[in-house]
């Protein structure tokens, strides 16, 4: 179903977070040298701004997915189409691609850094900005309005889903029926509020 089919993506970005910061990290622990190769940070970096990015894109597509799933049961498998969730699913992966890729290119574009020690566990843009001897304002300032941009968006999206979903379940009669669409949309909740 749509569901897991969704799920199935949200698991796999989540899954790829540990891929990309996990190994490093241990070997940080293990070993006394604790340097990453600067390639070897923007690889990280870059992968691990796909997954955040993605990751959000994702659970306002889940969204949607509860909203047609709840408000309109008897669509449902027509209008969640194997094809809309495929465009759907791939559409995250691009915006996370597409906003991480240029997150990389323009931290590539600074000429030069203090130095090669970042004082913190993985490679992120903001830690490495803070290192750069160049003024990095626009990098920063598309920073935050790349991140509050994919941000208002998707909260809208949940917003309004979820809107439409709470007067969907004040209007059944059943309590039963109220129930079933409140364990639904639980899980994706706790996820909404976990990684917001």
């Amino acid at each position: 179903s749509p569901m897991y089919f969704l799920l199935s993506h949200l698991s796999l970005v989540d899954f790829c977070y540990s891929t990309i910061i996990v190994p490093k990290m241990l070997a940080n622990i293990l070993n006394k040298d604790k340097a990453i190769s600067f390639l070897g940070c923007a690889a990280q970096f870059y992968l691990f701004c796909t997954c955040v990015v993605t990751e959000v894109f994702l659970l306002a597509v889940m969204a949607y997915d509860r909203f047609v799933a709840i408000c309109n049961p008897l669509l449902y498998m027509v209008t969640m189409s194997r094809n809309l969730c495929v465009e759907l699913v791939s559409c995250c992966y691009l915006g996370g691609t597409v906003c991480s890729l240029i997150h990389l290119c323009l931290a590539l574009e600074i000429p030069s850094y203090r130095s090669n020690v970042i004082n913190h566990f993985f490679c992120d843009l903001p830690p490495l900005l803070s290192l750069a001897c160049y003024d990095v304002t626009v990098n920063e300032l598309f920073l935050y309005i790349v991140a509050s941009l994919n941000e208002i968006i998707t909260i809208v999206i949940i917003l309004t889903s979820y809107l439409f979903i709470l007067i969907t379940i004040l209007r059944m009669r059943s309590a039963e029926g109220r129930r079933k669409a409140f364990s639904t949309c639980a899980s994706h909740l706790t996820a909404i509020v976990v990684f917001h």
